[in-house]
C-alpha cells in the first residue's frame, strides 16, 4: 500500500493512500518514474481552485476534469484541484542534471476519482485523492521537506 505521512517531528499528523509512477522508483529525465530521496516543496499551485480543476503546464485551464475527457486524451496524465512541486535537496541524486526533480516537474497533485490509490500508476508525480490533496495543501507550507522512500 502506497501511503503519504504527514508528520510533525515524530507524531503521525495525517495518513493518505497515493499512487506513485507505474514505472516504479528512478530519477533519471524522461524515465516517467518517481525520484527517491529528500525534497522540498518549492511551489504551492492552485489556491482556491474548484475541485477536480484541470492544470496544464502548472495553470488552471478553468476546465473541471469530467470522466469524458479522459476519452478525448487518453494518454493525458491528468493534474487537477492543487499541485505541490518538489525540488530535490540532493545534489547528484535528485537534484541538478539530468535527475532534477524539480526541472522533471514531479509534484503531488490532485487526480481523477476513479484512479485507483494504494498501487503505482502515474508517469512520475504523487497521486491523490482531490479531497486529500487540498487537506495537504491547507497543512503544509512553502519550504516543508518531503522524503520519498520505497519502506
Amino acid at each position: 500500500m502506497q501511503k503519504l505521512i504527514l508528520t510533525n517531528e515524530n507524531e503521525l499528523l495525517r495518513e493518505y493512500s497515493i499512487s506513485t509512477a507505474k514505472n516504479g522508483p528512478g530519477e533519471k529525465e524522461g524515465s516517467e518514474c518517481t525520484p527517491r530521496g529528500k525534497h522540498v516543496i518549492s511551489e504551492k499551485i492552485g489556491q482556491g481552485a474548484n475541485e477536480n480543476s484541470v492544470f496544464v503546464g502548472r495553470k488552471e485551464i478553468n476546465e473541471l476534469y469530467e470522466p469524458r475527457l479522459r476519452d478525448l486524451y487518453p494518454e493525458r496524465d491528468w493534474i487537477l484541484t492543487r499541485i505541490l512541486w518538489l525540488s530535490g535537496l540532493e545534489k547528484g541524486k535528485n537534484k541538478g542534471g539530468d535527475i532534477d526533480s524539480h526541472n522533471r516537474y514531479i509534484y503531488i497533485h490532485g487526480s481523477p476519482e476513479d484512479v485507483q490509490m494504494g498501487k503505482p500508476g502515474s508517469k512520475g508525480c504523487i497521486r491523490m485523492k482531490n479531497s486529500d490533496v487540498i487537506e495537504l495543501f491547507d497543512l503544509v507550507e512553502v519550504g516543508t521537506t518531503v522524503t520519498i522512500s520505497e519502506r
